[in-house]
C-alpha cells in the first residue's frame, strides 16, 4: 500500500501566481485536494488563476517586497486555512536586462527587493507557523542563473544566488526537524518574465526588447505545466535541490565540470543555441 502524498489536502501558499509556474503549481495543488492561498501584484491575472481553481482558494493582491503586507497576508491565510499547512512556494520574480556598468540603481533595487527580500519575507511569515505545527515545506525559487552568471543579468543573478545561499543555510538550520526546505532552479520555462522585465540592453548589446522576447520564446523548452509537475514531485520526495528542465540539469553539470570557464564552453555553442 503506497503512502499518502505529503501535500494532499494540505493548505498551500503560492506567490507570483498570476501566470506561469505560480499559476500551474497552484492549479496542480488544487487538483490534489489542497486549499490554495495565492498572491501576486497582477490582480487581473491573479483572478484568472483563481477562476481556474476548482477547490478552496484565497487571493490577495500583494507586492512580496512589502514585509508588513506579507506578514498580514500570512496571518489572514492562517485564519482562513481549512487544514494544516503543506507547501509555501516563494515564487514571485522579476528581472531587468542591463549592463552592470550602465545599471539604473532603482532597477537593481526592484529586482533584489522582489526576488530576494520577497523570498525572505515569505519565509519569515510562514516558517514560524510550520514550526508550530511541526512540519511542512518552505520552497524557494532560485533560477538556472542561481548556478551561474550571465551578461546583462547581473542583478538577477545576484538575487538568485542570494536565494540559493539563504535557502541552503535555512535547510541546515532545519535539518533536525520535519520541515522540508527545497530550492528550485528553473531553466528556460515558457513564462512572462521577459515580457514583464525592465529592458535597457541585452547581452549582445541589442536595445530592441522584441529581439530578446523572440529569442526567449525560441529557446525555452519547458512548459509551466511540466515545471509544476517537477516542483510538486520534488517536494513530495523532499529533494533539497529541484532542477526544472534539461537545461537546468545541464547547467548544474557544466558548473561542476568547469566552475570558472563554463562561459567559454557556452560561447562555443552559442550561435547554434540562439538559432
Amino acid at each position: 500500500m503506497s503512502a499518502k502524498p505529503f501535500l494532499a489536502g494540505r493548505t498551500c501558499v503560492v506567490t507570483g501566481a498570476a501566470s506561469g509556474m505560480g499559476r500551474t503549481v497552484a492549479i496542480r495543488l488544487s487538483r490534489m485536494g489542497c486549499p490554495v492561498a495565492i498572491c501576486d501584484w497582477d490582480e487581473e491575472g491573479l483572478q484568472d488563476t483563481a477562476d481556474m481553481i476548482k477547490g478552496p482558494v484565497f487571493t490577495r493582491k500583494l507586492d512580496v517586497s512589502d514585509r508588513i503586507g506579507s506578514m498580514a497576508f500570512a496571518s489572514d491565510v492562517k485564519d482562513w486555512a481549512p487544514s494544516n499547512f503543506g507547501m509555501v512556494l516563494n515564487n514571485a520574480g522579476v528581472t531587468v536586462s542591463q549592463l552592470a556598468a550602465e545599471a539604473a540603481t532603482e532597477d537593481d533595487e526592484w529586482v533584489m527587493n522582489v526576488n530576494f527580500w520577497g523570498v525572505v519575507n515569505g519565509t519569515r511569515a510562514y516558517l514560524p507557523l510550520l514550526i508550530e505545527q511541526g512540519d511542512g515545506a518552505i520552497v524557494n525559487t532560485s533560477s538556472i542563473f542561481g548556478l551561474m552568471g550571465w551578461p546583462a543579468q547581473s542583478m538577477y543573478c545576484a538575487s538568485k544566488h542570494a536565494v540559493r545561499g539563504y535557502t541552503e543555510a535555512l535547510r541546515h538550520e532545519m535539518r533536525d526537524t520535519d520541515i522540508r526546505i527545497c530550492l528550485v532552479h528553473p531553466g528556460g520555462v515558457k513564462t512572462n518574465i521577459v515580457r514583464n522585465a525592465r529592458f535597457h540592453k541585452d547581452d549582445l548589446g541589442r536595445t530592441d526588447r522584441g529581439d530578446l522576447e523572440k529569442e526567449f520564446d525560441n529557446i525555452t523548452i519547458t512548459t509551466p505545466e511540466r515545471a509544476a509537475k517537477i516542483i510538486v514531485n520534488g517536494v513530495e520526495k523532499n529533494n533539497p535541490r529541484i532542477l526544472v528542465g534539461p537545461d537546468a540539469v545541464g547547467t548544474s553539470i557544466l558548473n561542476r565540470l568547469a566552475p570558472v570557464r563554463y562561459m567559454d564552453l557556452i560561447k562555443r555553442s552559442e550561435r547554434f543555441v540562439r538559432r
